[in-house]
């Protein structure tokens, strides 16, 4: 499971862990792996369980932070990114990634494992995207044919 430190009594040794479900977790310092890492905010990866007390994290792995982002093959300085957003784009179903150029990922894989649609020709399908604006004024764009957008939209933030 993943979550949030969102208290740390270093003296003491404990803290809490905020899940993705939004519950409060204690953990103790000997339950996590890499115990330098440990800092308010930190992101963190665990194993819920539960105490005499309530809910806890057991197997705790503080996150290291990165300064690089990977994205479809691409990889980002956090840094260097100015500003993202996503849209919205008309595309026609028959359309399809350019095989040469592509990373293998899982909305390929997907795309091309399900049933293929009756499209009629000139259709069109309605494509999520995500254009990342680096310092260098460079632009990456994204589509969700490529990549979860929603998860790495977590990542920017």
């Amino acid at each position: 499971m993943n979550g949030t430190i969102t208290t740390w009594f270093k003296e003491k040794g404990f803290g809490f862990i905020r899940d993705e479900n939004g519950d409060n977790r204690y953990f103790h310092v000997i339950k996590v792996a890499n115990p330098e890492l440990i800092k308010k905010d930190a992101a963190v990866t665990f194993e819920p369980g539960t105490n005499n007390k309530g809910l806890s994290a057991y197997a705790v792995k503080v996150v290291p932070e990165s300064k690089y982002i990977y994205i479809a093959g691409e990889r980002l300085k956090l840094a260097s990114i100015k500003s993202f957003v996503v849209f919205s784009e008309e595309v026609p179903v028959e359309s399809g990634i350019d095989k040469e150029n592509a990373v293998l990922s899982v909305g390929i894989l997907m795309n091309n494992i399900k049933p293929k649609s009756t499209a009629k020709p000139g259709e069109m399908r309605t494509v999520k995207k995500l254009a990342i604006t680096t310092f260098q004024k460079t632009t990456h764009i994204f589509s969700e044919d490529e990549i979860d957008i929603d998860a790495t939209i977590k990542l920017l933030k």
